[in-house]
């Protein structure tokens, strides 16, 4: 009996996964589901360059606009959520299409993670108490005492995984290097993966940032980040670091002009696609890749049949 198999779309930014996403998903019966960090909050989907109202009409979403902005949203808690609406999709007799630039996020749906456990609250509490108290370096010195392997794998500079290395060999005994050598584990052995990536030219790409930066200001994104400093919400919760919010929320408390912050967006939103396309480019395995941005194929679509039923065929 062949295996159950869920499309994966991976590519940067603005490079039309998303209307590739339905339009997969209206020629297999299917359902759209989100993999990117920022659409899975309420507040900003305009920014966040969520589907619209009228494309979520067409078929159905899920995992868009479901988290609070106080809601930390992360490779772990996601993998819980996109694993249960996989199951449920499959449960409904329809096809599963994720999409979304976030390659941490679709390698570990698609290969596994590694068996970590849940990190002890009080050793976090402890990690991001000395941060704050004494500052990252001296963090750093105390997992170079109990761990230097672990050291040894990260930045001393990059705050995210010297306080992981740190909480993961506080609370195990175990060094992460130790984790990272052990088998992964798949939060859904019982399906295959029919993955497809978009890797356009870096011009093009940058051309439809900066298009797509100054429609979002168009229709509202500025708006919604005005929400999100009247509302106050904390500048280090990741709502708050989602593209172009940091700089349109500059321009807002009157720091810098409009403009400028409009330049610092875009540059920072090319900055981050170039990163997905190298990233993308050596990572991610797909099964069929196209080289530019998507803006409706009818010939990719029936490519990406081909390859669905040659994959079930072989399950």
């Amino acid at each position: 009996m062949p295996k159950n198999c869920a499309i994966v779309i991976g590519g940067p930014t603005a490079s039309g996964k998303s209307q590739l996403a339905i339009d997969l998903a209206r020629a297999f019966d299917g359902v759209v589901i989100n993999a990117d960090a920022s659409q899975v909050y309420k507040s900003i989907p305009v920014i966040s360059a969520a589907p619209s109202a009228e494309d979520m009409q067409k078929v159905p979403h899920r995992l868009y606009g479901y988290l609070d902005d106080e809601e930390g949203c992360n490779v772990v808690a996601w993998l819980e959520d996109a694993a249960a609406a996989i199951r449920e999709t499959h449960a409904a007799g329809k096809i599963p299409v994720v999409v979304g630039g976030g390659g941490l996020y679709l390698d570990n749906l698609i290969n596994g993670v590694t068996p970590i456990p849940e990190v002890d609250p009080l050793i976090r509490a402890q990690a991001l108490t000395i941060v704050a108290r004494q500052g990252l370096g001296a963090l750093y010195e105390q997992l170079r005492a109990v761990d230097p392997e672990g050291a040894a794998m990260v930045s001393p500079t990059d705050t995210t995984r010297v306080r992981r290395a740190f909480e993961i060999f506080m609370t195990t005994g175990i060094s992460v290097a130790e984790w990272f050598l052990r088998p992964m584990i798949k939060k859904l052995p019982e399906t295959d993966f029919l993955t497809i990536k978009l890797l356009p030219a870096k011009a093009e790409l940058d051309c439809r940032c900066d298009l797509r930066f100054d429609i979002m200001t168009a229709s509202g994104a500025v708006e919604e980040v005005e929400n999100l400093l009247t509302r106050g919400v904390p500048e280090n919760l990741p709502v708050m670091k989602a593209k172009g919010v940091p700089e349109l929320a500059a321009f807002l408390r009157g720091e810098i002009g409009f403009e400028e912050a409009s330049a610092k967006a875009k540059l920072h939103t090319r900055q981050y696609a170039k990163r997905q396309l190298t990233w993308f480019r050596n990572k991610f395995d797909a099964a069929l890749v196209t080289g530019e941005c998507y803006s409706g194929r009818p010939d990719f679509i029936n490519d990406v049949k081909k390859q669905y039923n040659m994959l079930q065929k072989f399950a």
